[in-house]
């Protein structure tokens, strides 16, 4: 990267991660036609609520919500393709729609960090390339009566991952972000499909990867705990690792505590706006949430800090307030 390299950045500072994209999506009163545009006007399935696909029909509204997080004091932007697989997108019929989803999504972000990195070069904006998990898996059986069955192959998740990763390559994006991992052996099918395009591409790109706590008991969705998630992805030299979505910062604590008591790599945190009511809302307030957060930076967990589900410009401006006030975590001091 020809700006400043995000390694050092983070040897001086938290950096600060986006917001909840679908969560500002929702804030606009989009309908079906949105989804379409020109281009998919005769598309024989309904696409409204595929979120990604408004990087080609509904450029503005992104790039708007890309500048609303930069302007809150957001250092990386996540791109518009946490559904950006052919896997994902099959559920509309829109595989052949992939890479340009991917192109676009990273093209957008890119712009609207070259612009706040324009006027304030002291302070470079980056996009990381969001990779979501899909929605197969590769550990686990969807069907209760036959356990050995799988819905999706290792080599079917290779293909899908490479493909999103050139696109995103190609579109601007400087870093990778394997997140809300529910199921490590997709992550590590992702971690080597982005291998597989860096060679391709002669590129080698920083990679985050973040995992999801999905309950109480303290483990992944396909059962592992976090220090187990952590030792099954060390293999790769990471930026990052951390934890993302399904809990709130409060419930997420004891486990990033254990994560930056063992990571060899920086650590990172994006955790939901609380827990969701009855109504699938989010009702923790930006001070709220920054309150909480800001436990994590007196106990020295994280290097980098944003928000999931619920959270909004305003929350990333109160965290981004907050980490102001601390210093990042320092990886030498962790034992290994």
């Amino acid at each position: 990267m020809s700006k400043q390299s995000i390694k050092d950045l983070l040897k001086d500072r938290i950096l600060i991660l986006d917001g909840a994209m679908g969560t500002m999506i929702q804030r606009h009163t989009l309908e079906e036609e949105d989804f379409r545009g020109e281009r998919f006007k005769d598309h024989p399935l309904p696409l409204k609520g595929n979120n990604d696909l408004l990087s080609i029909t509904r450029p503005d509204i992104i790039k708007d919500i890309h500048r609303e997080y930069l302007a809150a004091g957001a250092d990386i932007v996540e791109t518009n393709t946490f559904s950006g697989t052919w896997i994902a997108q099959a559920d509309y019929q829109m595989e052949d729609a992939v890479y340009d989803i991917n192109f676009e999504s990273a093209r957008l972000a890119k712009e609207a960090c070259a612009e706040f990195t324009a006027e304030n070069p002291d302070k470079p904006r980056f996009v990381a390339g969001s990779i979501g998990p899909t929605n197969r898996t590769a550990s686990m059986s969807p069907d209760v009566n036959d356990p050995g069955y799988r819905a999706i192959t290792y080599d079917q998740l290779v293909q899908a991952y490479k493909a999103q990763t050139i696109a995103l390559i190609e579109g601007g994006a400087d870093i990778m972000l394997v997140e809300t991992v529910f199921d490590t052996l997709n992550a590590k099918a992702a971690l080597f499909a982005i291998q597989e395009a860096y060679d391709e591409k002669g590129v080698e790109l920083p990679v985050m990867v973040s995992g999801t706590i999905t309950d109480a008991s303290g483990r992944t969705l396909s059962g592992q705990t976090t220090e187990a998630f952590l030792i099954s992805i060390s293999h790769m030299p990471l930026l990052s690792v951390g934890l993302n979505c399904a809990l709130g910062a409060k419930d997420m604590k004891p486990y990033l505590d254990i994560m930056a008591k063992k990571s060899p790599f920086n650590v990172s945190a994006h955790p939901n706006a609380g827990l969701p009511n009855e109504f699938g809302q989010y009702d923790q307030s930006p001070e709220m949430m920054a309150d909480l957060i800001r436990d994590f930076f007196r106990e020295s967990y994280l290097n980098i800090v944003g928000g999931c589900c619920g959270t909004t410009p305003d929350h990333i401006k109160a965290i981004a307030e907050a980490a102001s006030e601390f210093s990042p975590r320092n990886l030498e001091s962790v034992a290994i």
